[in-house]
């Protein structure tokens, strides 16, 4: 029973010690100032299946860049059936599940800067977009999946190809 005892109290005194060694990325993470929007494109996107809306969207892989801060910057693109087009120049922190509007489109006067807060794209209806291009291709599990090219290729491969397989055929 004593050496039982002992055995605990050591194995949690490990875990402590480990749990230490590991820094949280909530508070060391510092959020480097975004780049400009590049110009708006609406040909050669990439279509990302949203649910539940009849907007079409898509992602310019041109505009895609993986900050030093680990944010999944791009520009998504939504299409009404009547042919409305939004621009929306956003970031995705995947080790959170949040998302950040930089800009938005404005046909007339180009992009506009937004004040946007980091929102959760788990819990806000209007990040539905978001969640998708997080779960197509430009997180994988909580960080960024690896380079803007990796990315391209997830985004545009096939659900069943994604990640692991390369989105390519094996």
């Amino acid at each position: 029973m004593l050496r039982r005892i002992l055995a605990l109290a050591i194995a949690g005194g490990a875990a402590t010690a480990a749990a230490q060694l590991v820094p949280d990325i909530h508070i060391d993470w510092k959020e480097v100032e975004a780049p400009p929007p590049p110009e708006l494109r609406t040909r050669g996107l990439i279509p990302v299946e949203v649910v539940g809306t009849s907007l079409k969207f898509g992602v310019d892989p041109a505009s895609i860049t993986v900050g030093s801060d680990g944010v999944v910057r791009y520009v998504v693109v939504a299409t009404s059936s009547t042919g409305a087009v939004n621009g929306i120049y956003e970031g995705l922190k995947c080790n959170t599940g949040e998302a950040k509007v930089y800009a938005r489109h404005n046909p007339d006067t180009g992009w506009v800067p937004a004040r946007g807060e980091w929102r959760n794209v788990y819990r806000t209806a209007n990040s539905r977009y978001s969640l998708a291009i997080a779960k197509s291709g430009a997180c994988k599990e909580h960080a960024a999946n690896g380079t803007p090219a990796q990315i391209v290729q997830d985004l545009r491969a096939p659900a069943d190809l994604r990640f692991e397989r390369g989105g390519v055929i094996r």
